[in-house]
């Protein structure tokens, strides 16, 4: 009862930046729990960026004459099932009534399953995406910058209580933030978001394409997965930075006005 008393009270006090704030932890959140999937057994392997797994069909679309090659591809994968699924630091492999086994050594989930169980060696393939294609440095740059940012937006200046001296009561006041400090946070807000857009065109096409040519070098035998869960949080996070860049720069722009105002009275 005293919080629901209290809440409507404090409502008031919370600030634009408290707001940019928030969004701007939410986007690191999301960031962090990508570079972290596949990371452990539990609900980290559904945050996947590629996902690659044995198929029973041997249909192909490739012209008659060719179709030989999908039907030796076919025998020599046998009744195999295994899932894979990459994130940008671990891997998880899952057979037929066997547990996830994740690991960032693909080498040593190689061994684990065995190559009866991976003939087309899909392990190797998805550590070679994990290797050459997707990459995280931009990620960690992002949540390095979009942190400064939080900072820099917890130096401004919040509500508090003054007399003012003409009637002699209290009077809430809540000054400008240094001018300076706004530039720094836009400016780290605005790399952040480049940074994560980059990053998210760069994951998105990447798995896109490194699925479609898997369909086609497997000729049929192996199904593609692109992980929708790192694929939304990954743009989540970039639209929320982007919040903050907008959020930042219209107050800059608003106490630009205001001052304007202010020196022509």
């Amino acid at each position: 009862m005293r919080f629901a008393v209290s809440l409507p009270r404090f409502i008031p006090f919370v600030g634009f930046h408290h707001v940019l704030m928030m969004l701007q932890t939410f986007s690191i959140i999301l960031t962090s729990i990508v570079l972290a999937g596949c990371s452990s057994y539990s609900s980290m392997t559904n945050v996947y960026i590629l996902g690659l797994s044995y198929t029973n069909s041997t249909t192909s679309n490739l012209i008659p004459d060719e179709k030989s090659l999908p039907r030796i591809m076919s025998e020599f994968k046998g009744d195999s099932q295994l899932d894979v699924r990459t994130g940008y630091f671990g891997m998880c492999v899952h057979q037929r009534g066997v547990v996830w086994l994740c690991s960032s050594d693909a080498s040593g989930l190689a061994i684990q399953v065995g190559q009866d169980n991976d003939p087309l060696n899909l392990i190797g393939a998805a550590e070679k995406f994990k290797g050459d294609v997707i990459f995280s440095g931009l990620l960690f740059m992002a949540i390095v910058l979009a942190f400064t940012s939080i900072l820099l937006l917890a130096t401004f200046p919040g509500w508090h209580q003054e007399i003012d001296r003409e009637t002699g009561s209290e009077v809430d006041i809540k000054p400008f933030p240094s001018r300076p400090i706004s530039y720094v946070a836009l400016a780290c807000s605005f790399v952040a978001t480049v940074l994560l857009l980059i990053s998210s065109l760069w994951q998105h096409i990447g798995s896109v394409g490194a699925a479609a040519m898997a369909e086609i070098a497997y000729q049929g035998n192996v199904h593609t997965d692109i992980g929708t869960q790192a694929v939304s949080m990954t743009w989540a996070s970039f639209m929320a930075t982007l919040i903050v860049t907008l959020g930042l720069h219209a107050m800059i722009w608003s106490l630009a006005i205001l001052d304007r105002l202010t020196d022509e009275d």
